[in-house]
């Protein structure tokens, strides 16, 4: 390999460190909110998968059934996971039109 050929190479792997670095930046930005139990437990997600919110309803923890909680809890957080893998599928098929470069 060339000294110019690692030189391009190496300036086309900085370039997609700066739109990986662009993605996981508007990713952060990206929320959902997922309920289970009807609403007695919400979550709110970004789209790196980290839980920024999560509101369980008064109700639910007057009921004093912690198998319940812990159920509905669970169920929320995987299906807000999901929800942000999503949102990161969505955002990388708008940076590169479309095209599945694994990054998520």
């Amino acid at each position: 390999m060339t000294m110019k050929n690692l030189l391009g190479l190496l300036k086309s792997f900085q370039e997609i460190q700066k739109v990986i670095a662009n993605i996981q930046g508007d990713l952060k930005k990206e929320t959902a909110e997922v309920m289970s139990g009807g609403g007695l437990v919400k979550i709110i997600v970004n789209g790196n998968q980290e839980v920024v919110k999560i509101d369980i309803s008064p109700e639910l923890i007057t009921m004093k059934d912690k198998s319940l909680l812990e159920d509905l809890i669970l169920s929320a957080v995987n299906e807000s996971r999901k929800r942000a893998q999503e949102i990161a599928q969505e955002k990388v098929k708008q940076v590169t039109g479309g095209v599945d470069i694994g990054l998520t």
